[in-house]
């Protein structure tokens, strides 16, 4: 007779093949590399008002976030340490955003480049996207500076939010090229990164953790984000025929400001955006995506 007090085995090969499996897991880094070849080759055949309408509001994102990084840092003594990193986490907010509402970043896009190194997408396709979306980020951007100026936020605490902005602004605005370049590479290296990382997620809350620490790292380390710029030089251009924002910002600096290179022509797109704009390209496409297309994609030699 069977000993009744013997446990039975319960993992049988006939019971598990019956039980559903679920797969909770992240996605592992070479299913990523295949989502976003699909996503490229989804981008590069968007309509042109869809992919305009997308990337102007990606740039209103931008431009809120980075609103809301000066304000909750503006009274802050030192722009570094645990200030510059709390700028960071609430700049996050702009690519929650712009990733959960499918909004087109200039920067972000170029990780699309990896259909194109795989031969999914022309080089026709790619450059028609990224010029598109640069061109929405920047109207948008500079919509915000309209609404962000006649809201009359930058008078906050005796006008020392516009302060602020003037203040990082003239600083943007006066970097050498080299620095300048060297920042937007690490900066859409971050960007790319956090977007890269996003591929591996299964819902939105994994999607807003990815984001968060390498977005928190590129604003608090001070890299350089065109689409942040297309924003923050402006709305500072603006704000520098405002004295009472002048008188802010010399008793912040403790001396006289010298906003002589602050100019939309050559302070902004020559001496910041463009620079930049490179930098951004190059970190993004070649550091990223085209390592990511060498790692994963990349047809094997026979």
């Amino acid at each position: 007779m069977p000993n009744k007090t013997k446990t039975e085995n319960i993992t049988s090969t006939s019971q598990l093949s019956s039980t559903p499996f679920i797969d909770i897991d992240a996605y592992a880094p070479k299913a990523m590399a295949n989502r976003v070849g699909q996503v490229g080759i989804a981008k590069a055949n968007l309509g042109f008002l869809t992919t305009l309408a997308l990337s102007i509001l990606a740039g209103v994102f931008i431009a809120l976030g980075i609103q809301l990084a000066m304000l909750v840092t503006h009274t802050a003594t030192s722009n570094y340490g645990l200030n510059a990193l709390v700028g960071g986490i609430v700049f996050t907010m702009a690519l929650i955003l712009i990733v959960i509402t499918g909004a087109e970043l200039f920067t972000g896009n170029c990780l699309i480049a990896m259909s194109f190194f795989a031969r999914k997408i022309s080089g026709k396709d790619l450059a028609r996207n990224l010029i598109i979306a640069f061109i929405g980020n920047f109207i948008g951007a500079l919509s915000m500076v309209f609404w962000i100026y006649v809201s009359a936020q930058w008078t906050t605490n005796h006008h020392l939010l516009g302060a602020k902005i003037l203040i990082t602004a003239i600083d943007k605005v006066n970097l050498p090229f080299g620095v300048a370049f060297s920042r937007g590479v690490l900066c859409n290296a971050l960007v790319c990164l956090a977007i890269w990382l996003c591929f591996s997620a299964r819902n939105n809350l994994d999607k807003i953790l990815s984001l968060l620490w390498p977005i928190a790292c590129l604003i608090a380390c001070g890299f350089e984000h065109c689409v942040v710029n297309m924003w923050l030089i402006p709305m500072a251009i603006v704000l520098k025929g405002n004295r009472f924002v002048i008188e802010a910002a010399e008793r912040v600096q403790g001396g006289n400001l010298d906003i002589a290179t602050l100019t939309f022509s050559k302070g902004f797109l020559i001496h910041n955006l463009f620079p930049v704009v490179l930098g951004n390209l190059f970190g993004g496409i070649i550091l990223v995506a085209g390592v990511y297309w060498f790692i994963f994609l990349r047809a094997p030699k026979k």
